[in-house]
């Protein structure tokens, strides 16, 4: 603060610097009932008058005595002789207790700040808060009644206006790049290859730029992909319409195959009683035709003709198959017999097969012990 400077001084050098020269400065609107204003402020919230009262003197920002002493205790000539002047320093660094009580109890306003700050961060992390706005939807207290201009100033005041306009500037909706590509392939299933290994953030990269966005809505980031407000809940629209037009498919597939072979039963029960309507309306017509009365007569009596033929050709066909049988009998016989004889020739053949090599062992005995004689005769 300057030298000497008072509450006025320092009104007046408001208004000479900023009445007229600024929109968001004003003069006070003096009002029943409140506390002295001695300026007001523009905000984007409303207009708020300010009381300078005491400004000067709770806003002053002295040096600390500790560290005016560490400055004229500097090694460098120059910082040591521009605080030279500076009074406090032996007193703060003396052995006295009050003085120390002092020293240690001075806090600049932003260092005071910073430990207030501190201070409210440390309770909002050791917390799980949870901010409810209330409004006041009109001034009468009457029930279902809402006043928009008094609603939308509220909400300004409270910075929730505020606070949507930054958010839509931002990011605010993000997703996981595997997550992402697993709700949302349905959208173009064609720009992900099938069957091969494709990385989550490639494949989120390829969906997103093969659908019909506006591409500066989003963002990609190292494991999330990053969206504008409004781009997910449009992309959640866009798959549930593709969902619907799947369903919809699956189900028209599934009544049409039902349509087609309820209508192929219709087609054959159309055919049948066209079948049925034809003869009805052919016996209708020949139904008292004279000759029709005579057949009908005459029916019965073929019927018992033909029975009797049929019992003629089965007798006839009956003697054929006794007289087969016969002929197979008597050749069977004829086989057996035959048969017998064979084998009497077989045991024959097989006793004269024995009795003529009997005879040619007993004849090469002789034979052998002739040799055996000779030679022993010639050996002596």
């Amino acid at each position: 603060m300057f030298p000497k400077a008072t509450d006025t001084s320092f009104k007046n050098k408001l208004y000479d610097q900023h009445l007229g020269k600024s929109n968001n400065f004003q003069k006070p609107k003096p009002a029943k009932g409140k506390a002295e204003a001695h300026f007001s402020l523009v905000h984007y919230a409303g207009t708020v008058d300010y009381n300078i009262t005491g400004w000067l003197e709770k806003n002053k920002d002295p040096l600390n005595e500790t560290v005016i002493g560490l400055y004229q205790k500097s090694s460098l000539k120059t910082l040591a002789l521009l605080f030279a002047s500076f009074g406090g320093a032996e007193e703060g660094g003396g052995g006295k207790k009050g003085g120390k009580k002092k020293g240690s109890s001075f806090q600049t306003v932003s260092a005071l700040f910073r430990e207030n700050l501190n201070k409210l961060m440390s309770n909002l992390r050791s917390t799980h808060p949870h901010f409810v706005r209330c409004l006041i939807p009109n001034e009468t207290k009457t029930p279902g009644a809402m006043e928009h201009e008094l609603v939308l100033h509220q909400l300004r005041c409270n910075g929730v206006l505020e606070g949507i306009r930054i958010c839509r500037k931002g990011f605010p909706s993000r997703i996981i790049y595997g997550d992402f590509k697993q709700r949302y392939r349905i959208l173009n299933a064609s720009a992900i290859p099938e069957g091969q290994f494709i990385d989550s953030k490639k494949a989120s990269e390829k969906l997103l730029g093969s659908i019909d966005v506006d591409h500066t809505q989003y963002k990609f980031g190292h494991t999330k992909v990053f969206f504008k407000a409004g781009l997910l809940g449009l992309l959640e629209e866009m798959r549930d319409d593709k969902l619907a037009q799947l369903i919809t498919r699956t189900q028209a597939m599934c009544r049409g195959f039902l349509m087609r072979v309820e209508f192929q039963k219709m087609m054959e029960r159309r055919e049948s009683i066209f079948c049925i309507q034809y003869n009805v309306r052919a016996f209708m017509n020949v139904k008292h035709w004279p000759w029709m009365k005579l057949y009908f007569k005459i029916k019965p009596l073929l019927k018992s003709a033909e029975s009797e033929k049929e019992m003629a050709n089965m007798k006839e066909e009956f003697e054929k198959t006794k007289e087969e049988l016969a002929k197979s009998e008597a050749k069977r016989k004829e086989l057996e017999e035959k048969m017998v004889s064979l084998m009497q020739e077989k045991n024959d053949l097989q006793l004269q097969v024995q009795s003529v090599s009997i005879a040619s062992v007993f004849d090469s005995c002789i034979v052998q012990g002739h040799l055996t004689m000779k030679d022993a005769n010639t050996f002596h």
